[in-house]
């Protein structure tokens, strides 16, 4: 850990403007609430509105724990981390007036939005009616500008069927989440394998994909006369990543979760390459494509060293999927999910 405080960059839209601004040949202008200590932790090379600039920070308590470690009867099967959050800003994502505001003057290739989680505390009337204003906001972004909502954990199904039903996710070009968020939002919307509580072990690949297929169907634009601009789904758990788009709307899209999995495995080592002695391979090497689709549930696909990013199609979606190698002893696991994202964007090509 930082040995000045124990303070690192927090928050999904830091986190991701943070791994952005790792890049040299690219701006990023942050807009959420920027504390002193988080302003001195950004990279140098992120720009800050003045009016997001305030003079106490926001904080994210982060308790990471290890493979193996007890709590009572209960033992970890993997790394992971709880959070627990005083985020009075985020809460009601009070910066979103300034973000559009700033979008002219910045003229920006990609935005990246997050946060919506952070309002589940919020009371029921305040926050529907909060998130009626950022939908509408969203809405004015022109459309020539992409648009990526990375989610996260949420419980609160009433709230995420409040999400489906205001359409957020059809006025953004891209979504990124992980099994927990997929699985939740079928429960919600009553997708396919809703029934199903939760996931035991790794995410079966076919049930994974049959909830992304209903994700996009149900809510993308896979007929061009729906009135939605979702087309890609980038989709990560620990030991696989699956990004979905559907036809004709992105390139490279081998290359971006090709990445994506390299920057998992590093990130969590604390490595800037893959280093084989400290990594692990997990990933089912052979699965169906699907579990309620009758032909692809009668087809199996394999993984291999010389082929780690297959490909295969359902309708007019494609999905890539690779596996991930994972790290024995992670030296930390909050932000993988947003590094992952931001990594695959940064390979993303939008028509």
């Amino acid at each position: 850990m930082n040995q000045e405080g124990l303070h690192f960059v927090g928050g999904n839209a830091a986190l991701i403007g943070q791994k952005l601004g790792t890049h040299v040949n690219l701006s990023v202008l942050l807009c959420g609430p920027v504390g002193p200590k988080l302003h001195e932790l950004l990279d140098d090379r992120i720009i800050v509105p003045p009016e997001s600039l305030q003079e106490v920070d926001e904080y994210h308590l982060i308790l990471e724990y290890q493979a193996g470690e007890t709590w009572g009867e209960v033992e970890a099967p993997h790394a992971n981390r709880f959070i627990l959050s005083h985020d009075v800003s985020n809460g009601g994502m009070n910066m979103m007036e300034t973000f559009i505001a700033s979008l002219e003057e910045f003229e920006p290739e990609l935005i990246v939005l997050s946060g919506l989680h952070m309002m589940e505390g919020q009371g029921k009337d305040d926050r529907n009616r909060r998130l009626q204003e950022v939908s509408v906001l969203i809405s004015e972004i022109p459309n020539e500008i992409s648009v990526h909502l990375e989610l996260a954990s949420m419980t609160d199904k009433t709230y995420m069927n409040t999400i489906l039903d205001q359409q957020v996710l059809t006025i953004v070009n891209s979504i990124g989440l992980n099994e927990q968020e997929l699985l939740f939002i079928s429960q919600a919307g009553a997708g396919p394998h809703c029934s199903h509580e939760y996931w035991n072990g790794a995410p079966d690949i076919g049930r994974v994909s049959d909830i992304i297929f209903w994700l996009l169907k149900e809510y993308g634009r896979t007929d061009s006369h729906k009135d939605s601009d979702l087309t890609r789904v980038h989709f990560h758990t620990l030991s696989y990543h699956i990004i979905a788009t559907i036809d004709g709307y992105w390139n490279n899209q081998i290359s971006s979760v090709a990445a994506g999995a390299r920057v998992a495995g590093n990130q969590a080592c604390g490595t800037d390459t893959i280093d084989p002695t400290k990594v692990v391979l997990k990933s089912p090497m052979e699965f169906v494509l699907s579990q309620t689709d009758k032909l692809l549930r009668d087809k199996k696909m394999t993984l291999s060293p010389t082929k780690p990013v297959r490909t295969w199609h359902r309708e007019n979606i494609s999905f890539f999927i690779t596996p991930v190698l994972i790290c024995v002893n992670p030296v930390r696991t909050v932000g993988l999910g947003d590094s992952i994202s931001a990594e695959g964007l940064l390979y993303s090509e939008r028509k």
